[in-house]
């Protein structure tokens, strides 16, 4: 079992800014490896989701959960571990025609949540555009949790946009060269299991 650290000053995943709570989103990506996972599944959900705006500075992300429930999200740019994240519940049929205003592509997937430990990983199965990516995620505490990665995590990609759906959305993961989809299942294929490397490592 590997295990990681985050060697960055604690930050909690909420903060109080002119009497207001402020949530912040910290999370960590990596891939995927095998399917061992699937073993362990405790539930899964259905997303569709699309941008209406993205900059330098933030995106805005209009996303239907199961076909029944919808959310309009705020995040700031650019992706890195630690986010600021506005999340509001809004009607799913004002959701959909919001998604016709979107910039770029449907990300479409199927998150399945799989318990390891004392947290619960996000596991996307993406379709239609970007079909045959399968990106990892675990939402924190503060930017210095501890983390014992399960056996089927591969390299960690947090920070690195292209994986990031907000990118997606933009240049979809089919569109990618040929060579680069190829660079990426050997790095999932050869990645050793059994190092331990600190997140400032690997932003390097």
């Amino acid at each position: 079992m590997m295990s990681l650290e985050c060697h960055d000053n604690v930050m909690p995943r909420s903060r109080r800014l002119d009497g207001m709570q402020v949530n912040f989103e910290i999370e960590r990506r990596f891939f995927v490896r095998g399917n061992e996972w699937r073993q362990i599944e405790a539930s899964r959900t259905v997303i569709r989701q699309a941008y209406l705006g993205v900059c330098s500075k933030a995106s805005v992300r209009v996303r239907i959960s199961n076909h029944n429930t919808a959310t309009l999200t705020v995040k700031s740019r650019p992706a890195k571990l630690r986010r600021l994240e506005l999340e509001y519940p809004i009607p799913t049929l004002e959701a959909e025609a919001l998604m016709v205003l979107r910039q770029g592509s449907i990300v479409e997937k199927v998150r399945h949540h799989v318990p390891h430990g004392d947290l619960t990983w996000d596991v996307d199965v993406f379709s239609g555009e970007n079909l045959g990516l399968v990106i990892a995620e675990v939402e924190l505490r503060h930017e210095n949790q501890h983390i014992d990665l399960p056996p089927w995590i591969g390299e960690e990609v947090t920070g690195q946009r292209q994986y990031y759906n907000g990118s997606l959305a933009q240049h979809p993961f089919c569109a990618w060269s040929e060579g680069r989809s190829l660079d990426l299942v050997d790095q999932r294929k050869t990645l050793s299991t059994s190092a331990s490397v600190p997140i400032a490592a690997l932003a390097n």
